[in-house]
């Protein structure tokens, strides 16, 4: 009895940790319990909401009021990261207010993203078919500087199609490095009570958005943090599989046992987007302890 209860257990908080977004009530009662995609939902309905009066505008003003609103760097339309764009069904833009110069008056339909993507020529072949959408590529986030996965909602209104996008943090490998190393340090300098609490405190320093940092005993494989889900701390992991039924835990003790340092790959939810991606965990040992960041690719 005692082990089909630890089996249940671990089948549960697996499925808690690497389900796809749940729906309507479900999804409220995991989100309350896990905090899960907290970061991205946040940005997607403050994009929905301008874009929603985006579309309004357009609707009860017209064409060429609207556009000079869009591209007024100071007016209701832009915050920040938040911008409205308009391109006809020809690909021409009409309106840009994250950079109104360069692209605003000019037919877009060749523009790529930094990735190669055709990111208008892929708008205009999607809003064929729906009416209201989502493309994702990668752009240059101005508020942050750094080119970032944006996901951008889109709108037909009339013989325009207005778009407002969002930017989805996603750390670096240079990052998770950095992230590592500020933690061995801190575990070192601090000790193993102090550490643990701090790593599993959100306001620890030590999470930050899709970033947290996980620390696992090598002899006994049970969790002694972990930032994202403080509530698993004491859970042996070593039976946990991923999505694709890799024993991703028990590989990075192994890794830390042969080799003191290392990568392991495996696919994981992304507490940022709620959603299952390939997560790339940098692991260090510490003593007896494993201690990990991870950093998520689509």
């Amino acid at each position: 009895m005692k082990r089909n209860r630890l089996g249940l257990l671990t089948l549960a908080v697996v499925s808690a940790l690497i389900a796809a977004p749940l729906a309507n009530a479900a999804e409220d009662t995991v989100m309350k319990t896990v905090g899960v995609g907290v970061v991205e939902r946040s940005e997607a309905k403050r994009a929905t909401e301008l874009l929603d009066r985006a579309a309004d505008y357009l609707q009860k003003n017209g064409p060429e009021k609207s556009f000079a609103a869009f591209n007024d760097p100071k007016g209701t339309f832009v915050n920040g990261a938040y911008y409205v764009f308009v391109v006809g069904h020809d690909g021409f833009m009409h309106a840009n207010g994250g950079s109104m110069i360069g692209l605003v008056g000019k037919n877009a339909i060749d523009l790529r993203d930094a990735a190669g993507k055709p990111l208008i020529a892929d708008l205009l072949m999607q809003a064929q078919n729906k009416a209201s959408g989502t493309i994702e590529y990668h752009w240059l986030n101005r508020v942050s500087n750094r080119v970032e996965s944006k996901s951008t909602l889109y709108r037909k209104v009339g013989d325009y199609i207005v778009c407002v996008g969002y930017y989805t943090p996603r750390a670096s490998i240079e990052e998770a490095d950095e992230l590592l190393h500020k933690a061995v340090a801190f575990l070192k300098k601090s000790g193993g009570n102090t550490a643990f609490a701090t790593f599993n405190n959100p306001q620890g320093g030590f999470t930050h958005n899709d970033q947290y940092v996980f620390v696992i005993g090598i002899d006994d494989g049970k969790y002694r943090a972990s930032g994202d889900s403080p509530q698993l701390t004491g859970m042996d992991v070593r039976g946990l599989r991923d999505a694709a039924g890799k024993p991703a835990f028990k590989q990075m003790i192994t890794l830390a046992k042969q080799k003191g340092s290392g990568i392991v790959d495996y696919v994981w939810r992304n507490p940022a987007t709620n959603a299952v991606e390939k997560k790339h965990s940098l692991i260090q040992r510490v003593d007896n302890l494993v201690v990990g960041v991870g950093y998520y690719t689509k």
